[in-house]
């Protein structure tokens, strides 16, 4: 989430007033994340959140995220979803740019997340995979092999003004990933982008998941393999396996991984990371001026990349191999 796009007092009202929510009582932009503008939106009947999709969005997508987080709820999956309009419309405009209301998720956030944080955060994950299973939309994932290829293009030649040999790693990196990125392994709906921002906790129980827009077609354990990167690295850069196994053990509880995705995880979680370290790296090189944005460090995930460089098989993960 972020703030790209101002909206005043009297633009927010306008909008509200397709709605049956009540009076605005309050707005505030909010600053993480880096795809759209995001504003918490108090009415006197409850809390929302109010997102623009900036231009990295493509509207013809939109649709296919909205849609998806119904399908979610009406699963009984606890995630952030869309609130229709009087006349029904989801999906609206506001400042010249797609625009959607959304519901407000009780719960916050783990800045540092415990071994039953990703015991219940894989079960989650594992959980959203089986019910997206009839889901009847698709979505192609711009951010696998050839959208990191368009990236590493598009920085590898001022890769180094962020550390020097940086452009030539990404380059090696790129042609073992092509070479040796897996095929045919189970495939569905994934989420793409389940970093702890994305999880709320209440009372010590995981309350909901939100922000579906990097959600697509691809091979679930690359989900997995996400998640990894993003919840069992410590703050000094060291990879804490007690959190990976407890991560693997709850999803494998309600999807149990087959044998060759657990043993594709070494290569899922270096395309993970080299993934970030891209994303990251874009925005880095080409941050927005004037925007209410944080712009997060690349060098975080040329780290994992490293560690995950030098794995040899997936019990390093704590996953449990079969002989």
């Amino acid at each position: 989430m972020a703030v790209y796009t101002n909206v005043s007092a009297d633009e927010i009202a306008a909008f509200m007033a397709d709605y049956d929510m009540g009076e605005v009582v309050s707005f505030k932009g909010i600053a993480e994340g880096t795809e759209n503008s995001n504003y918490l939106l108090s009415t006197t009947k409850d809390r929302f959140i109010l997102t623009l999709y900036e231009k990295r969005v493509d509207a013809d997508d939109l649709p296919f995220f909205l849609g998806l987080m119904d399908h979610l709820a009406h699963k009984g999956i606890t995630c952030a979803t869309p609130i229709a309009d009087k006349n029904g419309n989801a999906l609206k405009e506001l400042c010249g740019r797609p625009a959607a209301l959304i519901s407000f998720l009780d719960g916050l956030s783990v800045s540092h997340p415990n071994a039953g944080n990703c015991r219940q955060l894989g079960a989650a994950l594992a959980e959203m995979h089986l019910a997206v299973a009839d889901f009847n939309l698709s979505r192609k994932n711009d951010l696998s092999l050839s959208g990191w290829k368009k990236l590493a293009t598009t920085c590898e030649d001022r890769a180094d003004e962020c550390q020097t040999g940086l452009g030539e790693l990404i380059h090696t990196e790129m042609e073992y990933l092509s070479s040796n990125w897996p095929s045919d392994l189970p495939s569905g709906i994934i989420h793409a982008d389940l970093f702890p921002d994305n999880v709320f906790f209440l009372d010590g129980k995981l309350s909901g998941l939100i922000d579906y827009y990097f959600a697509c077609s691809d091979m679930l354990c690359y989900d997995v393999a996400i998640c990894l990167n993003a919840w069992c690295f410590e703050a000094d850069g060291s990879f804490n396996v007690t959190k990976a196994s407890a991560l693997i053990a709850g999803y494998n509880k309600v999807r149990p991984l087959a044998d060759n995705e657990i043993n594709s995880l070494p290569i899922f979680c270096r395309g993970a990371s080299l993934r970030f370290m891209l994303t990251r790296l874009y925005d880095w090189l080409n941050r927005a001026e004037g925007a209410l944005v944080k712009t997060k460090d690349p060098l975080e995930f040329l780290s994992k990349l490293q560690f995950h460089q030098k794995v040899s098989n997936a019990s390093e993960y704590g996953a449990d191999i079969k002989k």
